[in-house]
């Protein structure tokens, strides 16, 4: 397993390397620019994009998309919308981003600093991006964490009755139930629950705002664990709707496949109980694809498809934060927080193997090839 896992280890850098290029690549030919956005800026052709959050801007200089200046000018000028501006000042500008170096030197030099975790500061934010990825991580975590668990806690016995029920009127309905809610877009649900359940049109049971209520450094311990439960219902109902239908269907697929197979006859025919059948052999092999999956799942749904749902309900974490820096051109969190969340999801990848064989110690990876 030592072997398996150096190698794995080994592999994660040039892979990492690659996605690092791949993107910074496609950045670079991406219309606009850090350049070209502070020349927006300059002009006072910069439009806000995103709400403000909580009484204040999200993030120190709020999200903005830039309207270009379209006007006619000299054509040799490779900043459209720049035309008035001093060259000198253009110049200048390039060198505080670093754009006076060739394509390659500000690479190799950006990953440099990547490989000791030096992520720069942005741009438009004048902070560290570690900072920012620090102060926006709570309400990722949370949401990721709560996502996870219930989905898992709710599809997992799920899969495991629709199973055991196949073709029965509980598979059928159930299996309906799981399907529109899997059609159901996220932020579509969200809107409904704002509108039935947070003072939109009907009920005022649930905050429509934030991680935490504005007094809460003033409550007592256990009145601030339920504000922020409180809290959390709409945005992690929201995320779980349609995260039940892949794991269900999964978990009962990996049952069906599981109670076919020979030992389960055999167990059965020597008048084992059901329920031993069931939880002491199939369930351990039956769970093994489920199980060894976790870390993936919980990486997938902490970093990705919150989004909209942070903006709909005014969290603001790391979703939000790539938007704005995507919109912003702001490269040093946009390249910073890929390199750091790629390096996540690939060590994620390597412990869910490791998983593997800690769930079932028959697997042996030393055997096989990466």
């Amino acid at each position: 397993m030592l072997a398996y896992i150096t190698r794995r280890l080994l592999l994660i850098v040039p892979t990492l390397v690659g996605i690092m290029i791949i993107n910074f690549l496609i950045v670079q030919i991406a219309p606009g620019g850090p350049i070209e956005q502070m020349i927006a800026r300059v002009q006072g052709t910069a439009v806000e994009a995103t709400s403000r959050i909580g009484g204040s801007a999200s993030g120190d200089s709020g999200a903005t998309t830039q309207q270009h200046a379209q006007t006619g000018g000299d054509s040799g000028n490779r900043y459209r919308g720049a035309q008035g501006l001093d060259p000198a000042f253009i110049k200048q500008l390039e060198k505080e981003f670093g754009f006076d170096k060739p394509l390659h030197e500000r690479f190799l030099h950006m990953m440099g600093n990547y490989v000791v975790f030096d992520f720069g500061t942005s741009y438009f934010r004048d902070r560290r991006v570690v900072d920012l990825v620090i102060e926006k991580m709570p309400v990722s975590i949370s949401l990721g964490v709560w996502t996870t668990l219930i989905v898992y806690l709710v599809s997992i016995p799920l899969g495991i009755a629709k199973a055991v029920r196949d073709g029965q009127p509980f598979d059928v309905w159930t299996s309906g139930v799981v399907i529109v809610g899997y059609a159901i877009p996220g932020f579509l649900f969200a809107v409904l629950l704002i509108v039935v359940f947070a003072g939109g049109r009907y009920l005022d049971w649930f905050p429509l705002r934030g991680l935490v209520s504005d007094n809460w450094a003033s409550l007592p311990w256990y009145k601030q664990v339920l504000d922020y439960l409180w809290h959390m219902v709409l945005p992690v109902l929201a995320m779980v709707i349609g995260g039940f239908a892949g794991l269900t269907m999964l978990t009962k697929n990996s049952f069906l496949e599981e109670i076919g197979k020979q030992y389960v006859v055999t167990a059965r025919a020597k008048g084992l109980a059901e329920r031993q059948v069931l939880y002491g052999h199939v369930f351990r092999n039956a769970m093994l694809i489920v199980i060894a999956g976790f870390p993936g799942a919980f990486i997938g749904i902490l970093f990705t498809g919150a989004m909209l749902i942070e903006v709909i309900f005014s969290l603001d974490g790391l979703g939000l934060l790539g938007f704005e820096a995507a919109i912003n051109r702001d490269y040093p969190v946009m390249f910073g927080t890929l390199y750091f969340f790629t390096l996540l999801g690939l060590v994620m990848n390597l412990v869910g193997d490791v998983t593997y064989v800690l769930v079932d110690p028959r697997i042996d990876f030393d055997s096989r090839s990466v």
